[in-house]
């Protein structure tokens, strides 16, 4: 590992690849507990998350469904749940996938708020939008979408009394793959500092169907581009992004595509500028 790869990985909390089996579960029972523990410290006893059908939303949403049972039974409190949301925009292309993800979660409560009238009535009185090239439209849409997800769950927070998951991990953190304000915003991130093959490693050990682990990540947010793969956003793999948090030796190429996005993203990690 060289200084600018440590120095990432440290600032990412990355944690280290996984030993064994007993060293997945026991980073997973930490990791549950993080969850009780946010929920103790805000004296609150609701959990919200969106479900989007991919490995990261299905993973965290498994895991706080355990979270709450176990509070459940340490507790004997039954108002310790979970609520999992659906966000489509008008029909998602592969709804199939997010109803499979909220099978396996087998969430306390589910709700579907469908964000396209709110997006299309915002993006109808926003002026600077009709200005902008068909491509560069279809981007600053896909940020609306995102932030309009995350204005819902807070909503159903709020009526709650609850907190917002956040479903980031390192190896989106390092590429500032996530919209700011939007799905960056939540209360507490439990997938924070596993690099992907993690996240899958820990969805797989919990039960997780194999197509869903394993299903090409996509965020879906552009029209033009439905369904583009991460991967290809990016221009590097998710292998080559978790071998470089890792510390391990990456192609050149690869190597200053993600030490760039690191530096050109690095706001949306950090909290608003004070003077």
């Amino acid at each position: 590992m060289d200084s600018l790869q440590a120095s990432i990985a440290a600032d990412l909390k990355v944690v280290p690849p996984f030993a064994d089996l007993a060293a997945l579960r026991a980073e997973v029972a930490r990791r549950k507990a993080f969850i009780q523990d946010c929920l103790r410290h805000a004296g609150l006893k609701t959990l919200v998350l969106g479900i989007s059908g991919g490995v990261d939303s299905l993973t965290a949403g498994r895991l706080a469904q355990l979270a709450v049972e176990e509070l459940r039974q340490q507790t004997g409190d039954p108002a310790y749940r979970f609520i999992a949301v659906r966000l489509p925009y008008h029909q998602q292309q592969d709804e199939a996938d997010a109803q499979a993800s909220l099978n396996f979660i087998e969430a306390d409560d589910v709700h579907t708020v469908n964000i396209a009238d709110a997006v299309r009535g915002l993006a109808g009185q926003t002026r600077a939008l009709g200005l902008l090239e068909p491509a560069r439209n279809d981007f600053v849409m896909g940020n609306i979408k995102a932030r309009m997800r995350m204005v819902a769950q807070y909503a159903i927070a709020n009526a709650h009394n609850g907190l917002v998951i956040g479903t980031d991990h390192a190896a989106e953190a390092v590429m500032g793959f996530f919209t700011k304000f939007g799905d960056g915003a939540c209360d507490l991130a439990p997938l924070s500092g596993l690099v992907k093959h993690q996240v899958r490693a820990i969805a797989e050990d919990l039960g997780a169907p194999h197509a869903l682990v394993f299903k090409v990540p996509t965020a879906d947010l552009e029209e033009l581009t439905p369904g583009k793969p991460d991967e290809d956003a990016y221009g590097v793999t998710y292998v080559e992004i978790d071998a470089f948090l890792h510390g391990q030796a990456v192609s050149e190429r690869a190597y200053q595509l993600i030490s760039r996005a690191y530096d050109n993203t690095r706001h949306k990690r950090e909290l608003p500028l004070t003077p």
